[in-house]
């Protein structure tokens, strides 16, 4: 009996000594993201209103453009009046030498809605998804004179406001 209890007090000892040892710890790891609105042009195919001698009646052609804003940012749409000597919103120009062409962009389909540079007047609007968003450009060059001989070209700036 003596040594069973010798043996007990043994192996008691051993169990309050592992414990001890056995002590945790904790605390806290903090995690955080911060999302910014952003906005970006992904890519504006080219307006070609082709090629032709005469300009008797409107040349009506299109451009996609393709933008990309993250979730739920609102944002605008701005289209320069262009790089053409005397352009506006309203007459862009296209320009050979020191030869241009009217031309106008608008944000409908009739073609009656100047595509320009005022928010809330003639600007498009919308709201990122996070995913690309196309949008269409719809461009005019007017009936007008007999244009002199040449490759007439414009470069418009896009600009979004987010």
């Amino acid at each position: 009996m003596k040594r069973v209890t010798t043996l007990l007090g043994a192996v008691a000892g051993l169990a309050i000594a592992g414990n001890a040892h056995a002590a945790t710890a904790t605390g806290n790891l903090n995690v955080s993201i911060t999302i910014t609105a952003s906005c970006s042009v992904v890519s504006a195919t080219n307006l070609d209103f082709g090629s032709t001698s005469t300009i008797g009646a409107n040349i009506d052609q299109t451009s996609t453009l393709t933008v990309n804003c993250t979730n739920s940012t609102p944002y605008t749409v701005a289209l320069s009046a262009g790089g053409g000597a005397g352009a506006t919103v309203a007459s862009r120009k296209l320009t050979s030498g020191g030869n241009t062409l009217n031309y106008s962009l608008y944000r409908d389909a009739a073609r009656t809605q100047l595509w320009g540079v005022t928010t809330g007047t003639d600007t498009a609007a919308g709201t990122g998804t996070g995913a690309n968003q196309t949008m269409t450009i719809y461009g005019r060059v007017p009936s007008q004179a007999s244009p002199v001989p040449g490759a007439y070209t414009d470069t418009v700036t896009v600009t979004i406001t987010y």
